[in-house]
């Protein structure tokens, strides 16, 4: 066809590799419950829209009343999340940065101690300028300016269109788990002279940086744009609908609970959802895909009203996993994936682990982690072609002359079937 070429494995070789991935991280173990969200779609990848009156919102708690003054600052990243060097900080940033958090609260009526911070960007200090990758540190002066968490978010400016399609009908050897992704880049008015050079792909689901695709080369190229038809590189183990769970009343269990007990000697609250075990058969259970909501069962003052609890996560394994780690995912397991590692008890043949949470809507699902540090299924969940599964994919462009890669093109799509 006049105008249209297979694309060669030049593509796939030429751009850089998105090795690096974004993951907001805690590495204080007094800091829980990071939440990144931009305005109040917290089911969503805390993307914004440069230019908008977008706003994302960073909330935590550090375990005391005791006041810190932490310190924000941010930070230009390519689209493997290594700093960005071609750069000066006017270039991407409009204002100051090293901001304090100047929005704090302690817990009221809690069992557990906790002060909650919380800030937005942009704000009065200061605006983003440029699109592409974000990254947050926060640091805390009251501590040798020790860093306590990082977040990660990306700013896109829409001047790509991306199409982007699921369907079941993949590889035969596949067709009974798994989902097939379409995508179509459209550069509209962009020139692009170098595809090979010029643009960097990305597609996820779920939010997983441990499964996503990078630079998948396309099928076809037109001097309009790219598109991709049937790679088996964007074909994706559909999983299961996530477990879930709400702990709202700290006196008695809600959705997902099998009990709720309070602990005299240790003057806490546990919280036991439903055993997981085998699922043979696919079950539709909507759920978020992995994310969480903090709240509480007056839905009032949930920063800083809702309590603590240790929640106990139990797998009946079919047998015991000697090869991998079974670990719990989801999009609040911010901390070192080690806090997630379960343990497994020879005496009732399952896996367990207890995690202190803060009260509110939880997603979650449970992995194997190899010792080459890949992710896998966890066969006792199964994966089924039918479950629902959020995709998403980024585009990014770097012009000739221009210094870093900037984000052009951003578009979700659910998967139903």
């Amino acid at each position: 066809m006049k105008g249209i070429c297979r694309f060669t494995l030049l593509f796939s070789i030429s751009l850089l590799p998105l090795t690096l991935c974004a993951k907001h991280r805690v590495w204080s173990s007094q800091v829980k419950s990071l939440q990144v969200v931009v305005n109040q779609n917290w089911t969503r990848l805390p993307v914004m829209t440069l230019g908008s009156d977008d706003v994302l919102h960073v909330h935590f708690d550090e375990l005391s009343h005791t006041y810190h003054r932490y310190l924000i600052r941010l930070e230009h990243c390519e689209p493997d999340w290594t700093p960005t060097e071609g750069l000066f900080e006017s270039d991407w940033l409009e204002g100051f940065n090293e901001q304090p958090i100047e929005d704090y609260e302690s817990s009221v009526n809690t069992t557990v101690l906790y002060t909650h911070y919380h800030f937005s960007i942009p704000n009065e200090h200061c605006r983003l300028k440029l699109s592409g990758n974000y990254r947050i540190h926060v640091i805390d002066e009251d501590n040798d300016n020790a860093e306590v968490l990082t977040a990660e978010f990306r700013v896109v400016e829409p001047i790509m269109n991306i199409g982007l399609g699921v369907t079941t009908n993949t590889d035969i050897d596949l067709n009974d788990k798994c989902q097939q992704v379409f995508m179509t880049v459209n550069y509209n008015s962009i020139r692009v002279s170098n595809p090979q050079e010029q643009i960097q792909t990305l597609v996820m689901q779920n939010g997983r940086e441990d499964t996503q695709r990078e630079n998948i080369r396309p099928t076809y190229i037109t001097p309009k744009g790219l598109q991709w038809d049937h790679s088996r590189q964007l074909i994706f183990d559909a999983g299961n609908e996530y477990h879930k769970f709400e702990v709202l009343d700290i006196s008695h269990p809600t959705m997902g609970l099998a009990h709720i007990a309070w602990d005299e000697n240790e003057g806490h609250y546990h919280a036991y959802p439903f055993f997981c075990e085998l699922r043979r058969n696919y079950i539709y259970d909507e759920d978020a895909n992995g994310a969480f909501y903090i709240r509480n069962s007056d839905n009032v003052e949930n920063d800083y009203s809702s309590d603590y609890v240790y929640v106990h996560y139990q797998l009946i394994a079919q047998r015991q996993y000697d090869y991998a780690k079974i670990i719990i995912d989801g999009q609040w397991t911010t901390e070192d994936p080690d806090f997630y590692v379960m343990n497994y008890d020879v005496s009732d043949g399952s896996y367990h682990a207890v995690v202190l949470q803060k009260q509110g809507y939880y997603n979650y699902q449970l992995l194997m982690l190899g010792a080459d540090g890949q992710t896998h299924p966890v066969p006792e969940e199964g994966s089924f072609y039918q479950t629902e599964n959020r995709y998403d994919a980024m585009v990014y462009y770097k012009g000739t002359g221009e210094r870093t890669w900037r984000l052009v093109g951003f578009q979700e799509k659910v998967a139903k079937f």
